[in-house]
């Protein structure tokens, strides 16, 4: 994705039951624990936290996963 992705920007992406809703929480910039994950991230490779509208769950994904709506 080209633009870029700010706090509260309404998203969707893939998931195992089909395409999830939801909002960007935050960029991640650098190597972390979030997601219920360790994710790997920089300036010039960020991830973004998701939240999705339908459970709650938090999620980490990388720009090119997420469709800004």
């Amino acid at each position: 994705m080209s633009d870029e992705l700010r706090k509260g920007d309404h998203v969707t992406w893939k998931s195992h039951g089909g395409e999830a809703v939801g909002e960007v929480v935050e960029k991640i910039t650098s190597d972390t624990q979030a997601g219920g994950r360790t994710v790997r991230a920089s300036g010039n490779d960020p991830q973004y936290l998701v939240r999705s509208e339908k459970s709650g769950g938090e999620a980490v994904h990388k720009p090119t996963a997420l469709k800004k709506d």
